[in-house]
């Protein structure tokens, strides 16, 4: 097994490959560097094997589908995912290795927010959408995190060949916090330095495709990671449009004693009865989360019994 693998997601990379291929060999020296192509046309492919990386391929397209790749045939005690941009300081990644290796961390995170990416970064719908993602992740799941979609993490063999991929895209950094959050892997960030693309390197990431995907990746995860949360917050939404739609009904019932406007009083029922019905949906979901949640904690178990075993 080897000891650190680094991979590489790349789409059209040929301007920076080579300088970040270069980089990590020098920061670690025994690493082996993965490049996995994404259906690149511009040479990427042999830029990366002339700087000596291993090149293997991933023909369905999207950021997803090519980390799905990379976790299930990669076997390593710790990985490192960077993109192949050269908008990442190498420079901590030795650090990053040591938290996996030396101290049990499960995920380390390589966190551009604290440091220089406002200022670097020069698409402003990127500043802004980092912000609203990263707010929204914190609120919802009651944590401090700074970074949610950075490229540059480290992660541990249990994390890796746990984690189910099921993002296509560039939602997949979005999904792998998530699920770690969910699943109590332990989570540390550190701050790295960021720098904007070069001339003539331009970000395969679209600001708004891409956005509302991560957007419904957040509530989509949610909804099935804490059932109770949402659910309640939706009964909740019901219940006062109930309320709202009652309370006119009765003003008129007190005032004269009749019910002038009936199709009104059918309507806040209904929104009563979704309510009602949206707060049992998420009271019967977060049993089934919880037996899940169970169900995982004994496959990690296993999986962390067997790994110790074979080293």
């Amino acid at each position: 097994m080897e000891k650190i693998a680094v991979l590489i997601p790349c789409y059209n990379e040929s301007k920076t490959i080579a300088k970040v291929i270069n980089d990590f060999k020098e920061v670690l020296p025994g690493a082996f560097i993965y490049v996995y192509d994404n259906n690149s046309t511009d040479n990427t492919d042999g830029i990366a094997k002339e700087a000596g990386a291993i090149v293997r391929y991933e023909r369905q397209q999207g950021k997803g589908q090519v980390i799905r790749r990379m976790f299930s045939e990669i076997n390593a005690r710790c990985y490192i995912i960077v993109d192949g941009d050269n908008t990442y300081s190498v420079s901590e990644a030795k650090k990053m290795v040591s938290l996996i290796l030396e101290e049990n961390y499960d995920m380390v995170i390589g966190d551009r927010l604290s440091l220089t990416y406002f200022t670097e970064n020069k698409r402003l719908f990127h500043n802004s959408g980092n912000k609203l993602v990263r707010n929204m992740i914190n609120f919802f799941f009651n944590v401090n995190l700074h970074d949610i979609m950075t490229g540059y993490r480290a992660f541990s063999p249990s994390f890796v060949k746990l984690f189910p991929v099921i993002s296509e895209g560039f939602e997949i950094e979005t999904e792998m916090t998530i699920h770690a959050l969910d699943k109590h892997f332990a989570i540390k960030e550190i701050p790295i330095h960021y720098q904007d693309r070069p001339e003539g390197s331009f970000s395969k990431l679209s600001t708004y495709s891409d956005g509302i995907k991560v957007l419904k990746t957040i509530f989509t995860l949610f909804k099935e990671y804490r059932p109770m949360k949402f659910f309640s917050w939706l009964a909740l939404l019901l219940f006062l449009i109930a309320i709202g739609l009652f309370v006119p009904v009765l003003i008129d019932f007190l005032q004269t004693g009749l019910v002038p406007r009936f199709p009104t009083l059918i309507v806040s029922v209904f929104f009563a009865l979704a309510s009602i019905n949206s707060f049992f949906s998420g009271l019967i979901l977060e049993g089934i989360a919880l037996k899940e949640k169970k169900f995982f904690e004994i496959q990690k178990n296993m999986f962390l019994l067997n790994y110790y075993q074979g080293c």
